[in-house]
Order: C-alpha cells, then structure tokens, then sequence
C-alpha cells in the first residue's frame, strides 16, 4: 500500500497540481525516501519534454554596486566591507566573445540596481551583444524598473528577463527588505515584463529567514499565476557582512523537494541547477539536474571580479577559467546523466501529439 506522501506524488505528477493542505504535506513530510521518490517523478517528466539535455547560461556578472539594502545580500548598499567593481562595456563583449567560443547561444548579464548603468547603457550594451551574436539570447538580471526601462531594454534586443520574487508574503518580504522595497512592486515588474513579452524567470529562496512552510504553498502558487517560462529557487546562504550573519541557512534536502515540486507542477519550465545548490553540497548541482533541474549557469565574468560579486559566502568555482568551468561542468553533468548542449535553450511549454500522448 503507498504512502500518503506517495500517493500525492503520484497525484501531483498526474494532474500538475494539488490542494493547499496537499502541497503543505508534501513540503513538511518526514516519510523516508520522500526526496527519491519525487526526483524520480520529476525526472521521468522532464525527460518527456526536453530529454536528456541540459541548456547552459554564461552568466556575466557585471557589477556588485546595488542601492538596495536587502538583508540577505552580501552585496547590498550597507555591507561598506564589499569590494566594488564595474565592467565596461567592452569587459562584457569580451567575455560575451569568449562564452560564444566556448559554445554558450545565452548570456546573462547580471548585476545589482547600480544607478550607474542607465537605460541609455543598458540599451547600448544590450545592442552591442545584438549586433555581435544575433543568434544567441540575451537575459538581463539588473532588479526593479519601470516599465518604460523595460520596453528599452526590449527594443535594444533583450529576450529573457529573470526577477526572483524571493516571497510571494507581504508580511515575510518586509522582514527580508528595508521599508523602501515592496512585494507590490515587485510583482508589478514580473508582470509588467510578461506584457512586454520576455521570457520571464523568478523564483525564491528555500530556507530564508522566518520562511514558514505556509510560504513556500503562497511562492507556488504565485508562480502558478506568474506563469514564468523559468523558476530560479537555491538555498538561502548567511553572509558573514549582513544583518542575517547569525541566520542559519537552508538545506540540500529542502531544496532539492521544492525543486521536483516544482518540475511536476510546471513540467514546460526551466529549472536552473544553481550555483548555490552546489556551495552548499559538492555534488549539489548534480543531485539538482537529478531532481528536475535542466539549466546550469557556468560564470563567464573575469576571474579577478567573481570573488567581488559574493551575494552569499564561498560561492564556488570563484578561481577558474571560463574554459576551465565549461569542461569541469560538462564532466559533471555526464557523470550525473544528462548531456550539456549548444543551443538557446528555449521554453517549451507544450509537447507534440506523439509525445503528449507518451504522458
């Protein structure tokens, strides 16, 4: 006979869905091989929509100036002990050039809310990759604006946009962030770029401070609202500089249950296997690309400013040639059973009849 967890397993897996009270059990469930059964579910389905592969993002993180003082972040305004840097725009196109040799189709450019880079920048910069790599995708991870910045950024040629709501609870979100910053905006901006017509990634911490499991059931089921075509979640990692030094942080196990949660609720997604997950555990992006996960986002930025851009403490793979993480994370990725390709990785939301009628 199976378990209750079992059961709603099975169930989720099914129907891509389950009740309030449903989804609370499953994330609290202390039933042993709970975790093994879910990666097994979430593989099986996201081997049906995308097969063995796994898509890679040279990610590029391009300045650690930010005028936000979240209480998490190990690059907020606040920390006077971080190293601040930014790359020019030829610092960029190169490391874009080199990602591109090594086989990367997206770039991410990532950085913190710096007044410095205005939309005129952006836009310039954005262009620029255009006009160099018209084949790839460009992701841009630069935080809250207007819509109007947005639309720039658009036109200028952006593709894909990933804002992580962190908690879809108004009253969680406020202990998170400073009285300036508000879950209402930051919702508006995740909708907003919908409409501009991004693909549109976000997501949430696992394990943050005073996360209750009733707030991980709201994080799901904004996303089910949102809608986005890919769900960044990875444990919450205390740094040493930040209010929260003291906090502890979340679990391997706890992340990788969200992450096959997640997969079988949204099994069209792209599930980033974070860098996160693999600071916290050795083998934790592979035990990621295990639980659902089909994204991995090898870090592209010049090794002298990786150590700089530290939004939680030891961050790896901080000292290795872009060449050299490319081939360390292949490697990996094989060993773990999938396959690294060159391709924009794209969102795949529906299957064909012949393979909708496998499910």
């Amino acid at each position: 006979m199976l378990s209750t967890a079992a059961n709603l397993i099975k169930k989720l897996a099914c129907e891509h869905d389950l009740s309030d009270v449903e989804l609370l059990t499953l994330i609290t469930s202390t039933e042993p091989d709970i975790n093994k059964l879910l990666a097994c579910e979430a593989d099986k389905l996201r081997r049906k929509y995308y097969g063995d592969k796994v898509y890679i993002r040279g990610l590029i993180e391009f300045t650690n100036y930010c005028k936000n003082n979240c209480y998490y972040c190990g690059i907020r305004a606040g920390n006077s002990l971080a190293e601040r840097y930014r790359l020019t725009q030829e610092e960029i196109l190169a490391c874009c050039a080199e990602g591109y040799r090594l086989g990367f189709r997206t770039f991410v450019l990532q950085g913190g809310e710096d007044a410095y880079y205005t939309d005129d920048k952006i836009c310039a910069i954005v262009s620029a990759i255009r006009k160099q790599h018209p084949d790839c995708a460009i992701t841009l991870s630069i935080g809250e604006k207007s819509r109007a910045s947005y639309q720039a950024y658009f036109d200028a040629g952006a593709n894909r946009y990933l804002l992580r709501h962190e908690t879809a609870d108004a009253e969680h979100y406020a202990k998170l962030h400073p009285a300036s910053m508000s879950l209402e905006n930051r919702k508006r901006c995740l909708f907003d770029l919908k409409e501009i017509g991004y693909q549109v990634g976000s997501g949430f911490m696992v394990g943050s401070p005073y996360q209750t499991p009733q707030n991980l059931v709201s994080d799901l089921r904004f996303l089910q609202k949102l809608q986005p075509d890919m769900i960044g979640i990875g444990p919450y990692i205390t740094h040493e500089h930040t209010p929260f030094k003291d906090m502890a942080s979340g679990t391997l196990e706890q992340t990788l249950r969200l992450l096959s949660i997640l997969r079988l609720l949204f099994p069209y997604a792209l599930l980033p296997s974070t860098t996160a997950l693999g600071t916290i555990h050795p083998n934790g992006r592979e035990l990621g690309l295990q639980a659902g996960g089909n994204v991995v986002m090898p870090n592209l930025s010049p090794i002298e400013v990786r150590k700089k851009y530290e939004l939680y403490a030891n961050k790896i793979c901080t000292g290795e040639e872009a060449a050299q993480c490319r081939g360390c994370l292949e490697a990996r990725v094989k060993t773990a059973g999938y396959n690294i390709v060159t391709d924009r990785g794209d969102v795949r939301r529906t299957l064909d009849k012949s393979e909708g009628e496998k499910l």
